[in-house]
């Protein structure tokens, strides 16, 4: 009978846990669909009286949110895509390759993710700056190309892996790219998926770098975009909150498509 109690209290705990987490969002969907001036009424209210889904043809044509959309994606994606790849051939190099100064490689990688993110953000533009590459997809994605945590996290999942596989295809006459290729990556796919999801978010959700890169209205990202909007419809609650709901939309799709293998890749990834 304890037993079951505990197990009860800890799922009425564990519900109430994540609707904590999820409320803010369902209040920033039900704002979202609110009139201007109901938002402002004492006591707030939980959900719109008269639903409003015109509020976000209306705020997505305030501005060029599709722009906004298509500069997010490529730069999301493109930075998603490039921090799987240099993180998966790194973390290999690291975990199966042997070369004199390999730990201290690793060290030194790892110190890496001391340094505040701000502190390289001068250095970033001056290099930036000087090739030119300003307001551009090539300024925005050249500097994010790179993850230290993405090659720390591959490189713990790589040494989970049995050799025994790879110590096979160099007997057959295997090179180390085609180890690599077609025997590692197979069998990683699950931390690849998860490493994508957490660079591809982060980046959608990127707001100091594109704001210091970028110039033209053409360029800007979606996180730019919903902060222009707030300074045009300063008041305008459900305007402001119908544009963040459609920026979070691709993640949670995103997410969506790839929850099993997100999930999968955090359990074997070493980071229980």
């Amino acid at each position: 009978m304890a037993d079951r109690l505990l197990r009860w209290m800890g799922r009425v705990l564990v519900g109430l846990l994540g609707l904590s987490m999820v409320a803010p969002f369902l209040y920033m969907l039900s704002t979202s669909l609110m009139d201007e001036f109901e938002v402002l009424r004492f006591p707030p209210a939980l959900w719109p009286g008269h639903p409003r889904p015109g509020n976000y043809q209306a705020a997505l044509t305030a501005l060029p949110f599709a722009r906004f959309f298509l500069n997010s994606l490529v730069f999301a994606g493109s930075v998603a895509v490039a921090q799987v790849a240099t993180s998966a051939t790194a973390a290999y190099a690291l975990a199966r390759l042997r070369f004199p100064g390999r730990e201290r490689v690793f060290f030194t990688v790892l110190t890496v993710m001391m340094v505040p993110t701000i502190v390289l953000l001068i250095p970033r533009f001056l290099l930036v700056n000087a090739l030119g590459w300003v307001d551009s997809y090539a300024g925005l994605i050249s500097t994010e190309v790179v993850s230290v945590w993405g090659i720390f996290l591959l490189r713990q999942f790589f040494q989970t892996l049995p050799r025994d596989l790879e110590d096979a295809a160099r007997l057959d006459g295997a090179g180390e790219w085609t180890v690599f290729r077609r025997i590692i990556l197979p069998l990683t796919r699950p931390a690849l998926a998860t490493l994508f999801v957490f660079a591809f978010v982060d980046q959608w959700k990127n707001f100091l770098w594109p704001l210091i890169v970028t110039r033209s209205l053409d360029m800007q990202v979606m996180e730019l975009g919903i902060a222009s909007f707030h300074g045009v419809y300063y008041t305008n609650w459900p305007y402001q909150m119908a544009a963040a709901v459609a920026g979070v939309l691709p993640l949670l799709l995103l997410f969506l498509v790839a929850q099993r293998a997100f999930v999968r890749g955090i359990q074997l990834s070493g980071l229980r």
